[in-house]
């Protein structure tokens, strides 16, 4: 019998020192906002990992732990193979604290202060502050937009890849923000060009579970060794405050350079255990409710197209290949410019009381479009885009 999951139960989010609700007067300067803007959920985690922590809770002692063991390592490896059909050998897997900080070890070992490293653009807001705190360049491919989907600029891909300063390939997949999920041909491209011009990739695929499109992880194209596949349950599962990310370093010598900057520079390769729990946890029993969370966020995504576009046809809005978050285009509504941008967000928030993210946050090529967070209920899903319809057509009246 199918387990019934309530993802229209919504939980009070308030006072739980949540970044998206209790913070939000950071970025918007209100406090009282109804936030689609981190990407997380307001959704409960799967009850699986909720019990798996409460009997850890129960024991009552938290000492120092590990992650190098076949629960936590073949967890990972058992769910790449079921769900995907990838062969990943767990003895190339290494534990990090967050995605973010696996990928800047490893931009620090790849590449040298000055050197660039090459991203498509728009792109998570979070790379560019990381390169550039690390005194990296980030070599901006600008994604094309076409008949509704997103393409690479291959000729201006391998002209990127070619520059002698160009390091490393942060390819992110599926792609925050616009929802691409790389196709297998798309990826073997990419892998070629990187390997003809010396080229190493570190593929963030944080959000590889939320694939509505086939996803095919980097170990499947990849033509030698200079690679890393990073990766949580943190998004998936929405665990992020648990802490706890991982990475595929095929390399012996890179991954035993990663490890000595985890434990001897950093000190941190005891990893919180409720974090460790919880992954094992999701990646043995989270299969069917992951699979009913992506049914409800696919069903959130397709509601957001027939509104927006039964409001203004002009936005053109199409359900991405993946992720849970939403990018809508407004050039066609001519909200193309900086100032434009300003009037729409002074709207949403100071009369419709709403906070989403504005495009330009995940660099210029973000000018024109908002990204919305729709891990919510249909109740909550619905009052933002009230709110958005609302602010559009204020805007577009004057």
């Amino acid at each position: 019998m199918h387990q019934i999951y309530d993802f229209e139960r919504e939980v009070d989010r308030h006072g739980t020192y949540c970044t998206q609700w209790d913070y939000v007067a950071d970025r918007f300067g209100h406090a009282d906002l109804l936030p689609f803007t981190i990407s997380d959920m307001d959704l409960e985690t799967a009850p699986c990992i909720r019990a798996a922590l409460a009997k850890r809770l129960e024991h009552g002692v938290f000492g120092y732990s590990r992650w190098n063991h076949d629960d936590f390592k073949g967890a990972i490896c058992n769910w790449f193979a079921r769900r995907y059909g990838a062969e990943l050998d767990a003895d190339t897997l290494v534990y990090g604290p967050s995605v973010i900080y696996i990928i800047a070890q490893l931009i620090r070992l790849w590449s040298t202060p000055g050197e660039g490293v090459l991203v498509h653009t728009p792109a998570y807001d979070a790379f560019g502050n990381m390169l550039g705190a690390n005194d990296r360049v980030l070599l901006s491919c600008p994604l094309v937009k076409r008949e509704g989907n997103y393409h690479i600029d291959w000729d201006g891909f391998e002209r990127l890849a070619a520059r002698p300063d160009c390091s490393v390939l942060l390819l992110c997949n599926p792609h925050n923000p616009t929802g691409r999920v790389w196709t297998g041909d798309e990826l073997s491209r990419m892998a070629a060009i990187c390997q003809r011009h010396g080229v190493r990739v570190i593929s963030d695929d944080i959000h590889m579970d939320m694939s509505f499109a086939p996803y095919t992880p980097w170990s499947e194209v990849a033509m030698d060794y200079g690679w890393a596949l990073v990766s949580s349950g943190s998004k998936s599962f929405n665990i992020p405050a648990l802490g706890g990310a991982y990475a595929f370093i095929p390399d012996a010598a890179a991954r035993a350079d990663y490890l000595r900057r985890l434990k001897a520079a950093h000190g941190l390769s005891s990893p919180p255990i409720l974090g460790v729990l919880a992954h094992i946890s999701a990646y043995h029993d989270g299969d069917a409710w992951l699979d009913a969370l992506k049914i409800h966020l696919h069903d959130n995504l397709s509601r957001v197209a027939n509104r927006l576009n039964g409001a203004f046809p002009a936005i053109d809005y199409r359900v991405p290949e993946g992720t849970y978050l939403v990018w809508i285009d407004l050039s066609g509504l001519g909200i193309d410019t900086a100032e434009k941008m300003d009037a729409l967000q002074t709207l949403l928030v100071e009369k419709y009381r709403v906070a989403i993210m504005r495009g330009d946050t995940y660099g210029p090529e973000g000018r024109g479009f908002i990204r919305l967070n729709v891990g919510c209920s249909r109740k909550k899903l619905d009052k933002g885009l009230d709110a958005l319809i609302g602010a559009l057509t204020d805007l577009l009246g004057n």
